[in-house]
Parts: C-alpha cells; sequence; structure tokens
C-alpha cells in the first residue's frame, strides 16, 4: 500500500462531490437541513439519507392529494 498520487485524491474528490453536491440541493427541499448533506462522508451515510428521503413525507405530498 503505497501513499495515493494527486491522481487518487482527484478521483475520491469528484466521488464526494457527486454525492455532496446533490444532496445539499435536495435535503432542504424536502424539508431537511443541507448540513445533512455531511453524512455523505461516513460510511452509510448517503444510504441512510437515501432511505429517510424515500420514505419521508414531502412538503409537495400534500397539494398533489387535493
Amino acid at each position: 500500500m503505497g501513499n495515493f498520487s494527486v491522481w487518487h485524491w482527484l478521483i475520491i474528490l469528484m466521488f464526494f462531490a457527486a454525492v455532496i453536491v446533490p444532496l445539499w440541493r435536495i435535503l432542504p427541499r424536502a424539508g431537511i437541513s443541507k448540513w445533512a448533506a455531511l453524512f455523505g462522508f461516513v460510511p452509510f451515510g448517503v444510504l441512510v439519507l437515501w432511505w429517510v428521503l424515500a420514505f419521508m413525507q414531502w412538503p409537495g405530498d400534500e397539494k398533489a392529494k387535493q
């Protein structure tokens, strides 16, 4: 296991940006603080956030039922 090169860090940064930035935009629309997107850095944190988003009551759901 050698040291990570600049390319490895760049790929890791791009991966986290691809996960964190969309969550940063989606979570406030669902009524959750955008800072919760930082759970994406925690292992399985993104998975938990996706489950919460999938099964929560969204603010726009009341309008669709009327």
